[in-house]
């Protein structure tokens, strides 16, 4: 198997997006764990991606606007909400790597409902807000259904300066152009195209949390390894067909082979 490179860009272009969203005010929060601890919890047919021999457990917070349905539109309301999500890093059999999502909190019971019957995403409805307070942006979060109850987050950090260069190691948490989720017993992939991130370093002032043990994964034990922050990216979401076989014309030399 020949895994495909990390790129800052994303490697396909969606002509006709199934949804199309912005993520905005973004906190990138990671840590590295060893593979064996997560392959368990991908989906079939995936095995954890790693960088210089780890892989990581990635907490990010956010507010999602305006989503959107086959080139509809955004929502103002209930496509607009803050979302935190507990995710790890994967590739499949065909070397394409993505994330997999083990827990999204939402604040909007809508979209939280839609996407877990829809596309079997592990939503779950929380009280959450996002306030920026000075210099710094503070990401709160209380579960409500389905649980488990008691599941908090509670991120402060302070961006700093935009990183003109992004190491590889932020390229490879940060841009993922696809994800893997179990649907109806296979392996779905959906893609996704958005800008290249505007990544900043940033500070982390507070992140008391247990969404990542609610996620079935061992609770992070010291510092994380990388803390980033992105203003946002409008972003487009779907499955990207393949080129058109040419057909040769009547006649032509190439009909003829």
């Amino acid at each position: 198997m020949t895994t495909s490179p990390v790129t800052p860009d994303a490697p396909d272009v969606l002509r006709r997006p199934l949804l199309t969203q912005q993520w905005l005010d973004l906190c990138f929060v990671h840590w590295a764990v060893e593979p064996e601890a997560v392959a368990g919890l991908l989906p079939a047919g995936t095995v954890p991606d790693t960088f210089d021999g780890a892989t990581y457990v990635g907490l990010v917070a956010f507010r999602m606007h305006r989503v959107g349905w086959l080139g509809l539109p955004g929502v103002p309301y209930l496509g607009s909400f803050p979302e935190t999500n507990v995710r790890l890093y994967s590739v499949d059999e065909r070397g394409r790597r993505g994330v997999v999502f083990r827990s999204l909190d939402a604040s909007r019971l809508v979209p939280a409902t839609m996407g877990r019957l829809g596309f079997g995403l592990p939503y779950v409805w929380s009280r959450m807000r996002v306030e920026t307070a000075g210099d710094t942006i503070g990401y709160t979060s209380s579960r409500r259904v389905p649980g488990p109850r008691g599941a908090y987050s509670r991120i402060t950090v302070r961006p700093g300066e935009r990183i003109d260069r992004p190491t590889e190691l932020e390229h490879f948490l940060t841009a993922r152009w696809g994800l893997h989720q179990s649907l109806l017993g296979r392996t779905a992939y959906l893609r996704n195209d958005h800008p290249r991130w505007p990544l900043h370093r940033a500070d982390l002032l507070v992140c008391e949390e247990n969404l990542i043990e609610a996620a079935g994964l061992p609770a992070p034990s010291g510092a994380p390894v990388s803390v980033l922050y992105s203003p946002g990216v409008p972003v487009r979401l779907g499955v990207v067909r393949g080129p058109r076989t040419r057909r040769p014309l009547a006649g032509s030399a190439e009909s003829d082979r």
